[in-house]
């Protein structure tokens, strides 16, 4: 029998990772495939989730320093596993008009921090996509500073993009509600954050690739001793995604939607990359003109991208699972891409 490998990302808004895979899986079976489910995450929303463990909740500050119940999780290994977007995700504020890209904070990711060294751990991985905030990470490092905790094990900041410090406020700040004179004050504040972490730590972080990822979380915790890796590079190898695509006749991914960060590193593009000669299906709900030609040529006749034709909340594993099975009827067409 033929092999799949589900392997997306979440579709924001819409369905979870492992809702998504799940959907996938129901497809191959439903033809007469073998599947295997390992659901992604960039660092984002769903990075608990898909590398599992002890899953514990602490209340910390949610971004606009309301209380908020986030869940983070212990591995075999000790090591934790932080998702800032459960501490200062957008999904936690008001819909649809709850942007406060000035007042947005990171200080409850450093809550969460203090709880997990406090808890024994020996590494500390955090995942920092997602994020409400263009705080350049002060207030995660705010909250550490006014816990007198100071980190004594291995730090790493699971990154989502490859962004610079200083683009943060101009790469995310309008995503995230800021006008163009609120992107020019989210600047000079990142810009004095920048000398501050300099004068502090002795870290540039302007000069770490990455480091604006999570609106400039991932600089604080640089500044912190954190290595920053990509996202979806540690859950690949974490969940060994590359045995699991091995002996697949056919991997399928995907996400809410491709655009110019998915050819950045983020879960699309590294499944694609780590699954190398692996045909290849990738699911979204909106495809940038650029993204999906770059996407559909990026391996020759391998990979073929399809559009979803509906991507409402409750619709969209249905969608999933409909795309899939209609493209095991037609295995042949690999080397178009459908738009």
């Amino acid at each position: 029998m033929p092999r799949l490998v589900a392997a997306p990302d979440k579709f924001r808004g819409t369905a979870t990772a492992h809702e998504a895979a799940e959907a996938i899986v129901r497809a191959a079976t439903s033809r007469e495939w073998t599947a295997a489910t390992a659901p992604m995450s960039d660092g984002g929303e769903g990075f608990v989730e898909v590398l599992g463990g002890d899953v514990r909740t602490a209340v910390v500050r949610g971004p606009l320093g309301a209380p908020v119940h986030a869940r983070w999780s212990m591995l075999e290994d000790l090591t934790a596993i932080i998702e800032s977007a459960e501490a200062a995700g957008r999904a936690l504020l008001a819909a649809p008009v709850g942007d406060q890209p000035l007042s947005a904070s990171t200080y409850g990711v450093g809550e969460l921090v203090a709880t997990a060294q406090r808890a024994g751990a020996a590494r500390i991985v955090v995942g920092v996509g997602g994020t409400a905030s263009t705080d350049g990470g002060r207030g995660c490092v705010e909250a550490l500073e006014d816990r007198g905790v100071t980190i004594r094990v291995p730090l790493v900041a699971a990154c989502d993009v490859l962004v610079a410090y200083e683009e943060a406020p101009s790469r995310f700040g309008p995503q995230k509600g800021a006008s163009a004179g609120q992107v020019g004050v989210l600047e000079r504040r990142l810009a004095v954050t920048a000398d501050w972490y300099r004068d502090r730590f002795g870290v540039d972080v302007t000069a770490i690739d990455g480091a604006g990822a999570g609106g400039g979380l991932a600089g604080g915790l640089i500044a912190l001793g954190a290595t920053a890796v990509s996202g979806a590079r540690f859950v690949a190898e974490a969940i060994d995604l590359m045995g699991a695509a091995r002996d697949a006749d056919l991997v399928v991914t995907g996400e809410g939607a491709l655009d110019a960060g998915t050819l950045e590193g983020k879960v699309v593009r590294t499944v694609l990359d780590v699954c190398g000669a692996v045909a290849a299906l990738v699911l979204a709900g909106r495809v940038d003109d650029d993204a999906g030609r770059l996407l559909g040529g990026a391996r020759d006749a391998l990979t073929r991208v399809v559009v979803l034709t509906d991507g409402q909340p409750g619709h969209t594993a249905a969608a999933i699972e409909r795309a899939v099975a209609a493209y095991l009827d037609e295995p042949t067409s690999l080397s178009s891409t459908t738009r």
